[in-house]
């Protein structure tokens, strides 16, 4: 099973596959430089998953390593869309009681997203961390912030399960649910059970970083359109949303009676960013290949001349991302 998440977001280990694009040497031998474990579809010894979705049993593959969510984590910084953050604020400050909020990270990884969010927020927040990999919930703990905007206690606690299986029982007291570069490795099912889940304890979620499936490479090549259809093809498999999770999304929290905001959220990379955007790269080529073998002898070249531009600092990339707050109706005397 080739089970996807974009490159833009978390990128799938896959068993049995190299990358078709990646260089070897001589002797067959992967060179050092190539793909970071869980930024391209080439397995690696070693990796371990952040969220498994689904119940597949003990033959799925890890999905995704620390290495390459650590390597996104500043991107994803600074990609977030701030303009959400206000009408959350407000949300948050209308809930009943002053205990504080109780906020529920899905897929939580190494725990960027409560690292971002937990100091733009006032108040006392309990954080509850949701992954399957045992080894990131503590690693997402152990470097959580402990402190808000306004110096207020931000405490953590970890559960592991499949987030997949949310149900508004589990998320009984909740005052918020994010998740970062989640909903594009969704099926519609799990997009609306997510829904239900949030709606059903009315609690609003900020849901980051899915994946738009538009790329902006400069200066342009004739085959960065041809990459991008097949790779956006790649996402899709299985049932997976890909692309258009963000317009699946949408529609199940309006259909629930919430109010849903959409901002861009894209990843901006140059020069600085020259790490991030060759693992990127070789990521997003290998999924294309994967997807079109006949793409292969084409993409190979296509690949080594995009990093030979981005070692030498004139390769920009926009990697397109959505951001979704949906307000849901709130229960228990909420205003």
């Amino acid at each position: 099973m080739n089970r996807t998440a974009q490159i833009g977001g978390k990128i799938p280990a896959q068993p049995g596959a190299r990358n078709g694009s990646e260089p070897v040497d001589e002797d067959g031998s992967e060179p050092a430089d190539s793909v970071i474990p869980g930024a391209g579809p080439a397995p690696r010894p070693g990796e371990r998953a952040t969220v498994r979705l689904r119940d597949t049993g003990s033959e799925e593959p890890p999905r995704y390593a620390p290495e390459w969510l650590e390597l996104r984590e500043p991107a994803d910084a600074a990609a977030r869309a701030n303009e959400l953050l206000d009408p959350l604020r407000i949300r948050l400050a209308n809930l009943p009681g002053k205990a504080g909020s109780a906020i529920h990270d899905l897929g939580c990884g190494t725990g960027s997203m409560g690292r971002w969010l937990a100091p733009r927020l006032d108040g006392a927040q309990h954080w509850i961390l949701h992954d399957r990999d045992p080894y990131l919930l503590h690693f997402a703990a152990v470097a959580s912030p402990r402190s808000a905007a306004d110096g207020s206690r931000v405490t953590v606690e970890t559960r592991r399960g499949d987030v997949a299986r949310l149900t508004p029982d589990a998320l009984a007291g909740a005052s918020l649910v994010t998740a970062s570069a989640l909903l594009d490795v969704l099926t519609r099912e799990e997009i609306e059970t997510l829904a239900d889940a949030c709606t059903g304890a009315g609690c609003p979620a900020l849901l980051t970083l899915s994946v738009a499936g538009r790329v902006e490479l400069t200066p342009s090549d004739p085959m960065d359109e041809e990459i991008t259809e097949a790779f956006n093809a790649h996402q899709r498999r299985g049932g997976l949303l890909g692309p258009d999770a963000i317009t699946v999304a949408c529609e199940a929290f309006s259909e629930r009676g919430a109010t849903v905001r959409v901002n861009p959220s894209p990843w901006r990379l140059g020069p600085d960013e020259a790490a991030l955007t060759a693992q990127w790269l070789r990521g997003w080529v290998g999924a294309a290949v994967e997807e079109r073998p006949e793409l292969k002898a084409r993409a190979e070249r296509y690949l080594q001349d995009r990093l030979a531009a981005c070692a030498a600092g004139e390769l920009h990339v926009v990697v397109h991302h959505s951001d979704l707050l949906a307000l849901s109706r709130p229960t228990g005397g909420a205003s």
